[in-house]
């Protein structure tokens, strides 16, 4: 979502798909490396043809635009399992389904980068934009459940809080305006003064 300059925080798009490479996906890989792989965030044990491999997502994508590899799709990324979690969004009003915290910045490398290894990818792309609308929509309904204190919302991926925090953030800071806390009532026990 573009905001304007006033209204950024927190992270970019961009910083927030970057730490979304970290996430570790399955691979076939087509190459043996014999011995682990010794990165600065860890060790990769040693890749094996015909096995699946757990690497970094942002290796997978190095290795597959190398042909190196294909690229396992996650189980919740199936085109089934999107339709069963658009269907739960729906329904459930006040809920959240359950989705990896990166699961967008997942999803958007793996179309840009491997759409060959996703089967139905055009069909998986628009179910992707169906549950983000969804999940956008159900995001701005919290506004009626917005207290002075707190925001409860469960299963939101970080790229969803990123979107959000600008607005909530603004409007937790009207509502501490207009119904301030009493000095010993704060919940993290402040009392006002101190700083």
């Amino acid at each position: 979502m573009a905001l304007p300059r006033n209204l950024r925080s927190g992270l970019t798009p961009l910083e927030i798909e970057f730490l979304a490479e970290n996430e570790l996906i399955e691979i076939n890989a087509a190459i043996d490396t014999k011995q682990d792989l010794e990165l600065l965030g860890g060790s990769v044990p040693s890749l094996r043809p015909l096995q699946a491999n757990q690497v970094p997502l942002w290796m997978a994508i190095s290795l597959k635009k190398k042909r190196k590899c294909t690229i396992v799709v996650p189980s919740w990324m199936t085109v089934e399992s999107l339709q069963r979690v658009l269907k739960e969004e729906q329904e459930q009003e006040r809920r959240f389904s359950a989705l990896p915290y990166h699961y967008m910045e997942t999803a958007q490398i793996l179309l840009e980068n491997a759409c060959d290894d996703i089967p139905f990818a055009d069909a998986v792309r628009t179910l992707l934009k169906d549950l983000r609308e969804a999940r956008q929509s159900k995001a701005r309904q919290g506004v009626g459940v917005l207290g002075t204190t707190h925001l409860q919302m469960d299963n939101i991926g970080l790229m969803e809080i990123n979107e959000v925090r600008p607005f909530f953030t603004k409007a937790f800071y009207e509502i501490r305006k207009l119904n301030p806390i009493a000095p010993g009532n704060d919940l993290y026990g402040f009392d006002g003064n101190s700083m």
